[in-house]
């Protein structure tokens, strides 16, 4: 009987490239470089002399070929999964507590998803969210009040805990439409200076466009802050003022023209998310599996967003 080169990682690939569309999005997903991902695939076309999918079609067309092997990872991979979080549980990591503490207002929008994703995973998994906003999270992991904290920054200090990457995404300036700044290519600080600046009520030092572009330049605008983002963004389509997001935050209500969007600086305000967990737990067999359903999710549902 001939042996198959197939192997659990060419499903995985398979599955990745179908759920995302693309290449590039199927290697981020993965973790794995593009050329990696690609030389899978070339494999499998060798092997078999069939083309798997259609290379310049947007989202991906798998052939006839890729189509029998996309339905053999659909039944096969769920079922490794499945096993795989067995035998862990028999080895007695399968259940807990995850209580998770959050810095960033916006996080909810991908958050929710990805605690539901956990649930359907690990159903002994007990879960909850440290209620109300909290400027300094990874104070509660120290304390023993939660187990994973959703944080903006790295701390290189920070010995007892492991940061694990999640996303990047661009923080865009929402403005009134019609507004003369979007015949602008990008903004600067002083296009924030003679506007009310609309934020959540959080220290500066957790906004983004304060800390890295307004404060540097000395600008010091009005200030205006609300708990709501529905708020922030009804006060910015009225004229009262500016205010900075993240793009995924934003996206349904910039596809209505509820509001308008303009980039900050040439390249972009950046922003990056990470999970944090205690040392102790972070080898945990859900914990791990929930930071990368959170990767999963985040990719396939956020758009303009980039894996870490």
């Amino acid at each position: 009987m001939t042996t198959s080169i197939l192997e659990l990682r060419h499903l995985r690939t398979l599955l990745a490239l179908h759920d995302t569309g693309s290449v590039s999005r199927a290697a981020q997903l993965l973790n794995v470089t593009q050329s990696a991902l690609s030389h899978q695939v070339k494999t499998l076309e060798t092997y078999y002399d069939a083309v798997l999918f259609e290379r310049k079609s947007t989202p991906l067309v798998f052939t006839p070929a890729g189509k029998i092997l996309l339905e053999m990872a659909g039944q096969v991979m769920p079922m490794a999964e499945r096993a795989e979080r067995e035998l862990r549980r028999l080895a007695g990591s399968g259940s807990g507590k995850l209580r998770i503490a959050v810095e960033c207002h916006t996080c909810f929008d991908w958050l929710m998803p990805s605690m539901d994703g956990l649930r359907e995973r690990w159903p002994e998994v007990e879960q909850d969210i440290v209620s109300g906003f909290h400027a300094d999270p990874i104070g509660l992991l120290h304390q023993g009040k939660a187990e994973l904290a959703i944080v903006s920054e790295l701390d290189e200090d920070e010995t007892e805990m492991v940061f694990h990457p999640l996303f990047e995404f661009e923080m865009v300036a929402l403005l009134p439409r019609n507004h003369a700044y979007l015949d602008k290519p990008w903004l600067v600080a002083q296009d924030f200076a003679t506007q009310a600046l609309i934020t959540y009520p959080v220290p500066d030092d957790m906004l983004d466009l304060v800390r890295q572009v307004l404060k540097p330049a000395g600008v010091e605008p009005e200030r205006r802050t609300t708990e709501l983002t529905v708020g922030m963004l009804q006060l910015v389509a009225s004229g009262r003022g500016f205010a900075a997001l993240p793009l995924w935050a934003v996206n349904n209500y910039l596809e209505r023209k509820y509001i308008a969007r303009q980039r900050i600086g040439p390249d972009g305000l950046i922003g990056k998310l990470y999970a944090v967990t205690p040392k102790s737990l972070a080898a945990s067999a859900y914990l791990s599996d929930f930071v990368q359903v959170m990767r999963e999710t985040s990719l396939l549902t956020l758009p303009g967003i980039k894996l870490l």
